[in-house]
């Protein structure tokens, strides 16, 4: 996905002030793996581990977007 794309699927999300969250499921679609995928990356210690909100689910925000997406694009050339 170009990375113009990336930023406006957020917007899409409600993401445009950089103060809301994304779930894994909507960071996996964003960047183009599965939800499964990116909790593996995190247990082998490939990503750092994710946000957690109130109820311990994970949560992503643009940072955290941006550094999964560079990891993809370091696998999946």
């Amino acid at each position: 996905m170009p990375r113009n794309r990336l930023f406006s699927v957020h917007k899409e999300n409600g993401m445009q002030n950089g103060n809301d969250f994304l779930t894994i499921t909507e960071a996996a679609r964003l960047i183009g793996v599965s939800a499964k995928t990116i909790i593996r990356w995190e247990k082998a210690g490939k990503v750092r581990r994710s946000k957690r909100d109130f109820r311990g689910w994970r949560v992503f925000d643009d940072k955290d977007l941006k550094k999964l997406k560079s990891f993809r694009e370091t696998i999946f050339y």
